[in-house]
């Protein structure tokens, strides 16, 4: 009599503990031509994307739940149907920011700087590290930083995207400037845009269009996408310098944590939001991308936030 309330209680731990766990056996990683491919057995996951014609590393495409498309396809892909065609430079998953040393690596134009891989430092089991440069116009190095990508499949369905990056001051003094047009950023499939049918709601409980640049430790989107309920979430780590972030969170679909964007946010007099990193000195950030079935109330979004910050 004595051992049955552990045998009641031991199916009830190992039950919950192997929710929090991932099984990551069935992702593999390729390497092909200027891409890495991602799949979850024979699926496909997403492609990491890089070579001298690109701007900047990106993912590409990302798929969830039931091999839903999560991010839209242009410009990668054109003439998608019910896709908006503005802003090309917000190129499905990557990170960037807007102004460093006054030198924009957001858009694209002849005075935008790029982000070019250095190398291919590991690309095997569930894990891809690159290292890249960032190049002024004129080809000057005005930065270095070190990408880890790690891909997981969750219970449930849930597909996550850890993403760091490692700033790293290899060439001088750096000063990530006050500007919204940042940083870790996802440009959504149209049918989880706010100004459409789709929803948002953050950390602190605000909702849709309130979302934008306001403070929040995450954000969640959800809608029908073929008739089917998916959302994704973007966590910001609590190690992260400045968290919980500020988001450039638009009802049209771009999706964006932002440290540096405080007076465009309305949170600080001009500069309040300059981040410098001195020379020789690195600075990490650290986010998750999840990617999942139903809305953020099935999807326990605050408890998988816990589990993860943790």
């Amino acid at each position: 009599m004595k051992t049955a309330p552990f045998a009641c209680i031991l199916p009830l731990l190992l039950s919950v503990a192997s929710s929090t766990l991932a099984d990551d056996s069935a992702i593999s990683v390729t390497k092909g031509e200027n891409k890495v491919t991602v799949k979850i057995g024979d699926a496909l996951f997403t492609e990491y994307l890089y070579g001298p014609d690109r701007a900047k590393p990106i993912l590409f495409p990302v798929q969830g739940p039931g091999d839903i498309r999560m991010v839209r396809n242009f410009p990668i892909v054109k003439g998608v149907a019910g896709e908006a065609n503005d802003h090309p430079h917000h190129e499905s998953l990557w990170y960037t920011h807007g102004n460093v040393n006054d030198i924009s690596f957001w858009e694209l134009s002849p005075t935008a700087g790029k982000i070019v891989q250095d190398k291919l430092v590991k690309a095997e089991g569930n894990v891809i590290v690159s290292e890249n440069d960032w190049i002024a116009p004129g080809g000057k190095r005005i930065l270095t930083d070190t990408t880890t990508l790690t891909f997981h499949e969750l219970d449930g369905g849930i597909r996550a995207i850890d993403y760091q990056i490692a700033l790293h001051a290899s060439d001088g003094d750096l000063v990530f400037k006050d500007t919204k047009e940042g940083s870790m950023g996802i440009r959504t499939h149209a049918a989880l845009e706010t100004k459409g049918k789709g929803h948002a709601v953050n950390s602190e409980g605000q909702k849709d269009g309130k979302v934008w640049g306001q403070h929040a430790k995450w954000v969640a989107y959800w809608g029908e996408i073929d008739e089917k309920p998916v959302g994704l979430a973007i966590f910001d780590h609590p190690s992260n310098p400045r968290y919980p972030t500020t988001w450039h969170a638009r009802d049209y679909g771009l999706v964006a944590a932002n440290p540096f964007g405080l007076h465009d946010f309305g949170k600080g007099d001009k500069g309040a939001g300059d981040f410098k990193i001195k020379s020789g000195e690195t600075a990490t950030f650290k986010y998750r991308f999840l990617f999942y079935p139903g809305n953020a109330e099935s999807a326990r979004i605050p408890s998988q936030f816990e589990k993860w910050s943790k």
